[in-house]
């Protein structure tokens, strides 16, 4: 992970695919990126309800299932769209260039 100007670098685009998210921990918070079609969306990667990692969830469109206790959130947004999952997740806008994932971090949504 590097940081150039206020984005920092979280991943290549090819560490991701439809079918496996990918996992980046920068000063001890993980992010998760997902791809869906020729989109990438980063949330943080710890689930709002317990301690379920989102990167080891099961994606289907933009939806991320947590593997803790089975709730939903939508990747684009970060709402939660199935139980017991009621809190929101972060979410940050990605940039990507030259085959790269960057972030600013301080502008995560939530």
């Amino acid at each position: 992970m590097s940081e150039t100007g206020t984005l920092t670098k979280l991943c290549e685009t090819a560490d991701v695919s439809e079918d496996l998210p990918f996992r980046a921990e920068i000063d001890g918070f993980g992010y998760a990126i997902f791809q869906a079609g020729d989109q990438y969306y980063v949330t943080a990667d710890l689930c709002s309800h317990g301690p379920g990692f989102l990167s080891d969830g099961f994606i289907e469109g933009c939806e991320v299932e947590c593997p803790f206790h089975q709730g939903r959130f939508d990747v684009r947004t970060g709402q939660p769209t199935a139980p017991p999952c009621e809190v929101p997740i972060k979410v940050w806008t990605p940039v990507v260039s030259d085959e790269a994932i960057f972030i600013d971090i301080s502008a995560g949504l939530s």
